[in-house]
Formats: structure tokens, C-alpha cells, sequence
């Protein structure tokens, strides 16, 4: 007859539980996986897999925590941060690029042309949906979804399961790294905003040339398919950009989960 201890039990549940947890919360923040067409059960039992695989390298004195204690409450705390933080610095990638498209759509006169984002559930602009979606090819493309699992695999290596977590230094680099986003957003949008204001600049010199022409009835329909087709000209430029994004974000991610 095989005989359990709570010891042993409290470290086969806090050997498959911990990880779980940091892994379901970065599945839930992170792109791609954590968009909302992704039902929520593909997603737990995505988690579920890794955390089974990843169960014998989480090892150390936390997962002797009972869970119900006080110390496991703060250890899963801390897992959830950690997850959370991971997957939040690759969403930030992604809304650099909502950020350009919104700054291109305000130029182009297609402000107020909305979609629904199927990953965020919110209302973006139709361009920042055509942004996302090739920014997610893209994406997939580079095999982020591999780098993502890699992350995690180390991450239990460099950060361990404990009641410390995130420190100090590692927050404040995720907080100054939103303005690494709207660096990235102006970056993207650089061209077609220097593009439409040129337009723009062009459309005031032919009123003040010639008054009695219609700038609002031409210059709408020209500013739309000047700025479609800088949109087509700027495209072989979003990949390298997207790629130096990623690569920060990466690094950023790496910086978190090392305890620096």
C-alpha cells in the first residue's frame, strides 16, 4: 500500500501549481495566445500542458508551501506578477503599433473608421486592425510564440518559484519602457505623418492660391489615397522595426525574470 505524507503531497501539488499559475497569467496578458477569440479553455489546458512538462525544473523549498497558507497566498501573488509582467511587455509591442495606425488614421481623415479588435475586444481604427493583424503574422512568422515558451523555461531557472519576485529595479525598467513604446509608435508612423503633412502643407498653398476652390470637398478623397498609398510604400519598413521592438521587449523580459 503506498503511503503519502502532507510533505510529499504539498510538493507534487506545489511542483504542478506554481507554475501553472505564472504561466495562465502570462497566457492571459500575453499577444496572440491571450487574444480574445482564443477561447479560455484552450488556453488553461495550453497552460496546463506546460506547466505538466515544466514540473520536474521547478524545484526548491516553495513548493513545499502549503497553498492554503499565508505564504502561499503570497508566493502565487508573486507568480501572477510575474506572468502578468511578462506578458504585458509583449502587449506593449503591439499597442505601439495601435498607437502609429491611430496617429495615421487621424492624418488620413479615417479617424473615425472603427473596428473591433478581435484580440482586445476594444474599438481601434480599421488601419490599426490592418497593423495588428500583419504585426501578428509577423510575429508568428519570427517564431515569437517559440521565444515565448523559451522565456518561460528560463525564467524558472533565473527567477524561481518563491515569495520574492519582481524587484524594485526590474519594475521601474517595465515602467520607463513605455516610453520605449511610444518611441517605437512615432518611429513607425515617422513617414507617413512627414508624408501627410507635405500634402497638408500642399492643400494650404492652393487655398491660399486659389480661395474659391473646395479644399474640403478635394482634399478628403486625396488625403485618403495619399495615405494608402504611403501606408503600401512604408510596409517593407514596419518589419525591422517590429523586430527591434521585439528584441527590447525580450531583453526587458529577461531583465524582469533575472531579479535585476
Amino acid at each position: 500500500m503506498i503511503s503519502l505524507t502532507s510533505v510529499e503531497l504539498s510538493g507534487w501539488v506545489g511542483s504542478l501549481l506554481w507554475p501553472f499559475i505564472r504561466i495562465g497569467a502570462m497566457l492571459m496578458a500575453a499577444p496572440v495566445f491571450g487574444a480574445r477569440m482564443v477561447p479560455v479553455r484552450v488556453r488553461l489546458a495550453l497552460a496546463m500542458i506546460l506547466a505538466w512538462v515544466l514540473s520536474p525544473m521547478v524545484y526548491s523549498e516553495a513548493v513545499m508551501i502549503n497553498p492554503l497558507s499565508a505564504e502561499g497566498l503570497m508566493v502565487t501573488v508573486q507568480q501572477v506578477l510575474i506572468g502578468l509582467a511578462m506578458g504585458f511587455t509583449l502587449q506593449m509591442v503591439f499597442s505601439a503599433l495601435v498607437i502609429a495606425a491611430q496617429s495615421m488614421s487621424m492624418g488620413m481623415g479615417l479617424g473615425f473608421a472603427t473596428a473591433v479588435d478581435p484580440q482586445n475586444g476594444v474599438q481601434v481604427p480599421v488601419v490599426a486592425q490592418y497593423y495588428l493583424t500583419l504585426a501578428t503574422l509577423i510575429f508568428l512568422a519570427l517564431n515569437g510564440h517559440l521565444l515565448i515558451i523559451q522565456v518561460l523555461v528560463d525564467s524558472f531557472q533565473t527567477l524561481p518559484v518563491g515569495i520574492d519576485g519582481l524587484s524594485r529595479e526590474g519594475l521601474w525598467a517595465l515602467v520607463n519602457w513605455g516610453s520605449r513604446m511610444f518611441a517605437g509608435a512615432v518611429l513607425i508612423a515617422l513617414t507617413a505623418m512627414t508624408a501627410l503633412l507635405v500634402v497638408n502643407l500642399a492643400f494650404g498653398v492652393m487655398s491660399r492660391a486659389a480661395p474659391q476652390l473646395n479644399i474640403f470637398g478635394v482634399g478628403f478623397p486625396v488625403m485618403m489615397a495619399a495615405g494608402f498609398v504611403v501606408i503600401l510604400l512604408s510596409l517593407p519598413g514596419i518589419t525591422p522595426q517590429l523586430e527591434e521592438l521585439l528584441q527590447d521587449a525580450f531583453e526587458l523580459i529577461g531583465l524582469l525574470v533575472s531579479g535585476g
